[in-house]
């Protein structure tokens, strides 16, 4: 069966309806890779429209917009189109799209982007999002981020410092001031002075316990053998900001902490004060979303948030967490089943991954 090669660059409004669809799978119609993906029910998979598979009746195939949304069906991807993966074709249309949010100092609109690339905006935007895992928006207010945190640091002035960062207001920052800095940008030029942080130590079933709260929550939990090394590790992560021991704390919230890392299975909810880029912060979430008692690998979660080639970016986020057990990233393993590494140490993780696999069997 002959395949068709794409010729023109925008299959926006090519391929909507069910029956150009069908079509566009017969005749393996490269210009709608990307646009759809096809599933069949007698096999479980789902494919690339091009996909050189053997032809499903047409009453055994199901159309999805996303490769996501074809796994929350239960489909798995094919393996000879590899439909979960970014085609080659478009990896060219996203890499210069990362390089047009990153380098300029107007964010680029979506529309614009779009058009660049030959696309409609709301297929341009799916690519994207498959591609990387955030929004073009997302990921241009991450860049952004960065961007800011270095311009803060070397600017004479925090205005300038805005501006040059890609900002073209001070209300447009300041409104993104927590979720950028998680400070005040006078505080972040000065490494975290000014801000007060309280901490308490503690024993529980895991070892030593630090936990550390800004005005907006848990900003740190973390595991440990010794006193010292736990607040040596707090001082490496805020520098200049104030550390205060407050023993006075060590009451009904800490006891809550405590319990969460004890009992991690009560899913007991606490005020954190989480910060990291929007990659991590996807990670994170989803990483909450696992029940105790179960765990993924990193390839699985890397499926889940239609991202499936950014395993070691999501090995990446677990290792920047700081939130011992209030963000789980003691339930992610290899995809052999056997431990990865831990913050906290390989011992600790398993003993909670034990303790809420036997409450789990107990339930």
């Amino acid at each position: 069966m002959k395949t068709i090669s794409p010729r023109n660059p925008n299959p926006a409004g090519r391929f909507q309806t069910d029956a150009r669809r069908h079509r566009a799978v017969k005749l393996r119609d490269r210009r709608a890779d990307g646009t759809f993906v096809y599933s069949v029910r007698t096999t479980g998979v789902y494919c690339r429209p091009s996909c050189p598979s053997k032809a499903a009746r047409p009453e055994n195939v199901r159309f999805h917009a996303t490769p996501t949304e074809a796994e929350q069906a239960g489909f798995r991807p094919c393996r000879r189109c590899r439909p979960d993966q970014t085609s080659p074709s478009h990896a060219g249309v996203i890499t210069r799209a990362c390089r047009r949010l990153t380098g300029g100092v107007e964010c680029p609109r979506l529309g614009d982007l779009a058009e660049e690339a030959g696309l409609s905006a709301s297929h341009f935007q799916r690519l994207f999002k498959a591609a990387t895992g955030v929004t073009p928006k997302a990921y241009a207010t991450a860049q952004r981020a960065i961007r800011v945190r270095q311009k803060l640091r070397t600017s004479a002035t925090v205005t300038s410092a805005i501006y040059d960062s890609g900002f073209n207001s001070n209300g447009r920052f300041y409104a993104a001031t927590d979720e950028i800095l998680g400070m005040t940008p006078q505080r972040f030029r000065a490494g975290g002075a000014g801000l007060t942080i309280r901490y308490v130590l503690g024993r529980c079933a895991l070892g030593t316990l630090l936990a550390a709260a800004t005005p907006v929550g848990w900003c740190t939990i973390a595991l440990g053998d010794d006193r010292a090394s736990l607040v040596a590790d707090l001082r490496r992560e805020f520098p200049a900001a104030t550390l205060v021991e407050a023993p006075g704390i060590r009451t009904t919230e800490f006891r809550q902490v405590i319990a969460l890392v004890e009992h991690p299975h009560l899913g007991k909810e606490l005020p954190l004060d989480i910060r990291g880029t929007a990659f991590q912060l996807r990670v994170w979430q989803r990483l909450r979303a696992i029940p105790a008692g179960e765990t993924r690998s990193y390839a699985e979660l890397a499926r889940e948030l239609g991202q499936p080639t950014a395993t070691r970016a999501i090995a990446g986020a677990c290792a920047a967490n700081r939130l011992a057990v209030a963000i789980p990233c003691h339930r992610v393993v290899r995809s052999d089943g056997s431990l990865a590494g831990y913050r906290w140490g390989a011992a600790r993780k398993a003993a909670l991954l034990r303790s809420e696999k036997k409450k789990r069997v107990r339930d």
